[in-house]
């Protein structure tokens, strides 16, 4: 029967037909092999594919041209073997009914000299982007008429593959950067007025229907409100629109608000938990309005009824769920089924694109299958034969180890010592900002009770306990507590970033938050403090403060601090403390030199990560078939455990997270899938 659901009504585009309104838009999960979107990347697109998305627009940035060497391990468009490969990616994506298109660009300013070929970068100007660091040539007529040659002919190898479509980038880079006054600083006839600001961008569209025609579909995915002093206004956002659908080679508007050369300019594009949902959709909806234009838009829009709500009210045509289908391939496979519910659900953490904006690849912070499609499943099967799993400890390792082993058929008993499952992400959750982060325990709260995983709370699970329940397997997930025994003298003297935030200890009014760990708890801390009004200082012994908070989600902690009375201190390390009177005397060092200086405050608080809470792990040990031991190249290559180093133990003994050692959630979620998967 058909349905009703706007989202699952088909769009019919030029001459393609969507099967429905459900899309991901283009994004560089850092998967390519050599800049070729090789087994992995085809296995990431074709599983969202697989599960009913509508489109997939692959490629965050395919470059177009060698002087726009890849920043996040861009599929490179300009080499001819790219051709095969896309085919692959496409034929498996068609293969289940769904669009392929990819997008193509020239980075211009957007990326540096010292990569690939070390060519220097170009732009219509000198001006550097800050996020890159590139001082750009600027470009001659000869560059000009080079890589508009070079669009055409990347265009003309993604019809040879077989694609539907292409969209061409223009926020941030080559194309925008000859929009936007702020960026162009040429005479003649590609600078100055917007109609020569617009001719670099409708050459290159000319040259590409010369070689595709104009039954192929072209698309542009582009700023239309720089959001910035001097850059392209919102009016003049509204006119280039017009011209791109006046110039007749346009078949749909993907539309962008915002600037992306900055980390704070790129954080309001593509917004983070604690930011407004949806924050540009409205503006979406009026370029659609004023052009008639297809047009597809994404920027936060993490759940099903506002991408529902944005096609039902005509403000979109396609709506973008990207991070969204990173944490749940199967959004459309579950709004299908009726089954809503049970989406993984999109907590804003962008870990994803921090990741790779740090030179990594994009991982989901509590789906470790996504960009393992290879290796780990999305949909766990079921076990030969039904075991009893034993997991102590509730937070985002043993809930995962649960929800895979009841998923497997397995009979699980969780014990946890609180009153309630999340361990570390419940005190995350604490403030307001981050409070999202909840949602990664509610979910698996959810997954297991409808499995039928038996929860013990307020228990304080002793091996006696554990020997009581008969089990086959026994994982231990009880996480860790705060590490604060750093210094040389007066360790007693100082409390830690998760007495701060869980409101155990009051903030002082002078407070040094000595941070080595570097990850959200430290300024997270240093927030709830200054927020009192307190002085703070932030110190650490490395070069830059919180490199794990990464770059986008420090944006939201600069805007909510700076604007208090809060230092940032570098490269200098805390080595003791004593008491001076009501105050506490800090003796500081520096790993340069052989320099010591004091100073006062009349708190420090200390973030340095956990050490693990593993006396049960002990306890059983001695107990176990496998004496603990995990078989790193099973675990590594996805096979079952099977290490039998104890003829007289009763059951196999793992821990998984933080009970082996501080790291992250999306490792300690990573343990648990990787383990249970195989129980």
């Amino acid at each position: 029967m058909a349905s009703n659901d706007p989202l699952l009504q088909p769009y019919k585009l030029k001459h393609l037909t969507i099967k429905n309104r459900i899309m991901t838009t283009s994004h560089e999960p850092a998967y390519p092999e050599d800049g070729m979107p090789k087994d992995r990347y085809r296995a990431y697109h074709e599983e969202r594919a697989k599960a009913g998305v509508g489109m997939t627009m692959t490629a965050g940035s395919a470059a177009v041209s060698r002087d726009s060497p890849p920043v996040f391990n861009n599929v490179l468009a300009y080499k001819d073997e790219v051709v095969p490969w896309m085919k692959k990616v496409t034929d498996a994506c068609h293969e289940h009914g769904c669009a392929v298109m990819i997008q193509l660009t020239h980075l211009g300013r957007r990326t540096g000299w010292n990569k690939g070929d070390w060519l220097p970068a170009v732009s219509p100007s000198h001006h550097r982007e800050a996020s890159h660091r590139a001082f750009p040539k600027q470009m001659e007529d000869w560059d000009i008429l080079r890589i508009i040659e070079d669009y055409a002919d990347a265009a003309e190898r993604m019809k040879a593959a077989g694609l539907d479509g292409i969209e061409l980038e223009a926020y941030g880079h080559l194309m925008d950067q000859f929009w936007s006054p702020r960026t162009n600083t040429l005479d003649g006839e590609y600078g100055g007025s917007l109609e020569n600001r617009m001719r670099f961008s409708l050459n290159v569209l000319e040259a590409i229907r010369k070689r595709v025609g104009d039954k192929f579909i072209v698309g542009i995915r582009y700023t239309a409100d720089e959001a910035d002093k001097d850059g392209i206004s919102a009016a003049d956002g509204i006119e280039i629109s017009k011209r791109l659908q006046r110039s007749g080679m346009v078949d749909f508007l993907n539309v962008i608000r915002g600037h992306i050369d900055t980390d704070p300019g790129l954080t309001d594009v593509i917004p983070v938990q604690g930011m407004k949902s949806a924050p540009h959709l409205d503006f979406a909806g009026e370029v659609k309005k004023t052009t008639g234009m297809p047009t597809f838009h994404a920027a936060r829009i993490p759940d099903v009824a506002t991408a529902r709500y944005a096609v039902a009210e005509g403000l979109l045509d396609m709506v973008g769920m990207t991070r969204a289908h990173m944490a749940d391939p199967h959004i459309v496979r579950k709004i299908m089924a009726g089954r809503e519910d049970d989406i993984r659900p999109c907590v804003g953490a962008t870990y994803c694109l921090d990741r790779i904006y740090q030179g990594g690849d994009a991982l989901c912070i509590h789906n470790a299958a996504t960009g393992r499609e290879l290796t780990m499943p999305h949909d766990i099967p079921a076990a030969d034969e039904k075991r009893k799993v034993v997991i102590v400890g509730a937070g985002p390792a043993g809930l995962e180890a649960a929800r895979v082993s009841s998923e497997r058929g397995h009979d699980v008993v969780v014990f946890e010592a609180a009153p309630e499952p999340g361990g570390q992400i419940r005190l995350s959750a604490q403030s307001q900002r981050r409070a999202e982060m909840i949602l990664i325990i509610d979910w698996r709260m959810a997954q297991c009770t409808a499995r039928g995983v038996e929860f013990r709370f307020n228990t304080w699970a002793e091996a006696a306990d554990i020997e009581a329940e008969n089990p086959d397997v026994v994982i231990i997930a009880t996480g860790g507590l705060p590490h604060t025994e750093v210094l040389e003298n007066g360790n007693e003297l100082v409390a830690s970033s998760w007495d701060i935030i869980a409101g155990d200890v009051k903030p002082g009014q002078d407070v040094l938050v000595y941070d080595d760990a570097g990850d959200h708890a430290g300024l997270q801390a240093a927030e709830i403090i200054a927020n009192t009004g307190a002085k703070v200082e932030i110190m650490t012994p490395d070069r830059s403060f919180a490199p794990d908070v990464m770059a986008m989600n420090l944006v939201p902690y600069m805007r909510s601090i700076q604007e208090k009375d809060v230092t940032f201190t570098v490269t200098y390390r805390l080595k003791d403390v004593e008491r001076d009177g009501n105050r506490l005397r800090a003796k500081i060092g520096t790993d340069y030199s052989d320099l010591i200086k004091e100073k006062s405050y009349d708190q420090i608080v200390i973030n340095h990560g956990t050490i693990p809470m593993d006396e049960i792990y002990f306890d059983l040990k001695p107990m176990s078939l496998n004496l603990g031991e995990l078989d790193h190249k099973a675990f590594v290559d996805g096979h079952p455990q099977r290490i039998t180093t104890n003829a007289d133990g009763k059951f196999q003994l793992f821990r998984i997270g933080d009970a082996v050692a501080a790291r992250n959630t999306h490792a300690a979620i990573y343990d648990a899938l990787r383990l249970a998967k195989d129980l």
